[in-house]
């Protein structure tokens, strides 16, 4: 496994991070287990989780992806062999994730419950890498790249950072960082922790996949000159890029087959995209899942690749994923198919 320096901090990350958004869901805490147990002793060391999860977000479930791990952790009593990786929700009306509020806001009150919550969930007493899940501003996101103005308060970033640099001052958190987030709002983070010697970003956590290299166009620069590094979640397009949904397939416990709501990777565009995708692979004798993962995984800016998995089987072949090699002929196929059908999903 090979492993990359997070950010400007002391931490060296897998190239492989474990998602985990469906445990507590699709997966059991059984399941979770061997997972967590197969995926360190192939020697990734990196975790990443959030205060909402699993997904599909309910009140009913909230949480239990983190306490899950957390019971891990200490029934293992390894919690210095992994580098944990959270977050906090931003601006939404999911309001069972407070005691008490109106609206989910990053104000220092909610971000402060929404820590300690984390850490007793985690059983833990600090979290290595805090993330913003989204941004408190209105902004378009999550299916759309243009940027459309809407109406509420603008996030006071100063203010956020401000809340996590009591975090790290407490040793509640090592590091921090972004998530689904814009160019615009790098550069604010990155100017604010300069202006007012507060905790630098250490890391972007965005979608990132064959049918969406969105990242690709303004915030790869920003690891160039500020080492904030990409941790790309949905590398295979919440599994699509497998292949496995084409021809109209809806596979048995499959997560698009479960939840129809999930529309960002399935619009028409986006599915005769991806049947060009797999089509490659196929003609190079290559798993498509294992293709698209090492796509995003050997890009120069991707600090880890977040996999995950319904069933061991799954898991197993994305961690082995990261022994293929891409030949430049295949990597300019793929530039190709790009170049023609630029972000189909993003």
């Amino acid at each position: 496994m090979e492993y990359r320096k997070l950010g400007t901090t002391d931490l060296d990350v897998s190239a492989l991070c474990l998602g985990t958004m469906t445990w507590g869901e699709q997966n059991s805490e059984a399941d979770a287990f061997e997972q967590m147990d197969y995926a360190t002793a192939q020697g990734i060391n990196f975790i990443d989780t959030a205060e909402m999860y699993p997904v599909p977000a309910r009140a009913e479930s909230q949480g239990s992806t983190e306490t899950i791990i957390g019971n891990w952790m200490a029934e293992k009593n390894n919690r210095d062999k992994v580098i944990l990786a959270t977050k906090v929700a931003g601006r939404s009306n999911m309001v069972w994730l407070r005691n008490q509020a109106e609206e989910i806001r990053h104000t220092p009150s909610q971000m402060r419950e929404a820590l300690e919550k984390s850490l007793t969930r985690l059983q833990t007493d600090y979290i290595d890498l805090y993330q913003l899940h989204w941004p408190d501003r209105p902004m378009t996101a999550f299916g759309s790249l243009a940027f459309v103005p809407g109406d509420g308060e603008e996030e006071e970033i100063a203010s956020i950072l401000k809340t996590l640099g009591e975090f790290v001052a407490e040793g509640k958190v090592r590091h921090i960082g972004l998530s689904n987030e814009t160019p615009w709002g790098v550069s604010q983070f990155l100017q604010a922790s300069g202006e007012h010697n507060l905790p630098r970003i250490a890391s972007i956590q965005n979608a990132y996949n064959l049918l969406n290299r969105a990242f690709e166009t303004g915030l790869s620069e920003f690891y160039l000159r500020e080492k904030t590094g990409l941790l790309a979640y949905s590398p295979m397009a919440f599994g699509a890029l497998s292949g496995k949904y084409l021809g109209g397939k809806k596979p048995d416990g499959a997560r698009l087959t479960l939840y129809n709501q999930f529309t960002r990777y399935t619009k028409p565009k986006g599915i005769d995209v991806t049947e060009k995708y797999y089509n490659l692979a196929k003609r190079n004798g290559l798993d498509p899942a294992q293709m698209a993962l090492q796509f995003v995984t050997s890009r120069w800016f991707v600090t880890s690749n977040i996999i995950g998995a319904r069933t061991m089987e799954q898991l197993k072949s994305n961690i082995a994923s990261v022994d293929l090699i891409l030949s430049e002929e295949l990597l300019n196929e793929i530039e190709e198919i790009h170049i023609n059908d630029s972000n189909p999903c993003p």
